[in-house]
């Protein structure tokens, strides 16, 4: 059980500016493609590999407060698509937690399949690896889908490895472990990438506006 402090209603005055509070989510920071995306999906008669196309942003938010629980962190957007095609493939939007205090990070997602989820990992700041995991029936890190893919296609863990490369990239291996009705075994729903940079983020609104009466005060002195 966590330890957590008697006073669970004060809080503490963040620093306005995110991007200096990532943690090990920096490297995750701004607008990123990749052609070379490798999925693992199951079908009625067997695994098919498949490539995909992603566009993924990432873009810095003010910090969070929970009493004395403070948050820096990332929206996130991700769509996908196969080659040569508009239709998603896979859209998936949520948030990129960094907890200083205690070294955790959070991933939370939702797909317009009517699935969401959070995973949780355990991080040191200036880590260049981390891992993330959710546990169906999980209280804290969990995952909740409609009833059809309860029926058809049960989600009983998510794990995601996340790694920052020397030469500004970041990638990240996934498995989905899925009890698939009518399969004797649970099935690995694999999912991999290596995405680089093509923009940068837009500092989160208290940065802006703390950059803003920097200025002003050095403008009028």
């Amino acid at each position: 059980m966590a330890e957590f402090p008697h006073d669970i209603y004060t809080e503490p005055e963040p620093d306005p500016h995110t991007l200096a509070n990532l943690g090990p989510l920096t490297g995750l920071v701004g607008i990123w493609t990749s052609s070379a995306g490798h999925d693992v999906a199951p079908k009625e008669d067997g695994p098919e590999a498949q490539v995909f196309v992603e566009h993924a942003e990432f873009q810095p938010i003010d910090a969070q407060t929970n009493g004395p629980q403070i948050f820096y962190g990332l929206r996130y957007h991700v769509r996908i698509v196969k080659p040569d095609d508009v239709e998603s493939f896979h859209d998936q939007v949520g948030y990129w937690l960094w907890e200083p205090a205690t070294g955790t990070v959070i991933q939370t997602l939702s797909i317009p399949r009517g699935q969401t989820a959070m995973a949780m990992g355990k991080s040191a700041p200036d880590a260049r690896s981390f891992q993330l995991e959710a546990v169906r029936g999980a209280e804290t890190n969990g995952i909740l889908s409609n009833p059809f893919l309860e029926h058809a296609f049960k989600t009983l863990r998510y794990n995601i490895s996340v790694s920052i490369h020397d030469d500004g990239s970041w990638s990240y291996e996934q498995v989905t472990l899925l009890d698939v009705r009518g399969k004797p075994e649970p099935f690995r729903h694999t999912d991999r990438n290596t995405l680089r940079k093509i923009g940068e983020p837009t500092p989160n609104p208290t940065a802006r506006a703390a950059l803003a009466q920097a200025m002003a005060a050095s403008t009028s002195a």
